[in-house]
């Protein structure tokens, strides 16, 4: 039985990975490539940062499905994405975004989180 939550716990572990994962390649891409997620940028304050967000968004992601091979790199990453997102709660604080507008951040950062801790 134990191995049998253990596997089942695997699993789900690497799907949110994956999901991870993949919405930070759509998130980082669209620093470059995306006039709205630009516009986002501009909008909360951080204009200027948005390719060094772009690039470590990337980066995180690659992280995290290196992560299946190299554990400790996919820990640092979601590490890495968890703070980035911690970071963007307080910036939707700071602009007074309403509280629909801040769980998106806040639930990246969860995740992330969890990830660092228990995925890996």
């Amino acid at each position: 039985m134990l191995l049998a939550q253990r596997g089942a716990k695997s699993y789900i572990d690497s799907a949110l990975i994956w999901f991870s994962s993949v919405s930070f390649i759509l998130f980082g891409g669209g620093c470059f490539l995306s006039r709205y997620l630009q516009g986002e940028y501009e909008r909360y304050g951080i204009g200027q940062l948005k390719g060094l967000i772009g690039v470590l968004q990337l980066l995180g992601a690659a992280g995290l499905l290196v992560g299946f091979y190299m554990p400790w790199i996919g820990q640092f990453s979601a590490g890495g994405l968890a703070a980035m997102m911690l970071c963007g709660v307080g910036v939707r604080i700071k602009i007074k975004d309403t509280i629909l507008q801040t769980i998106p951040a806040f639930a990246y950062m969860v995740l992330n989180a969890y990830l660092a801790v228990a995925a890996y």
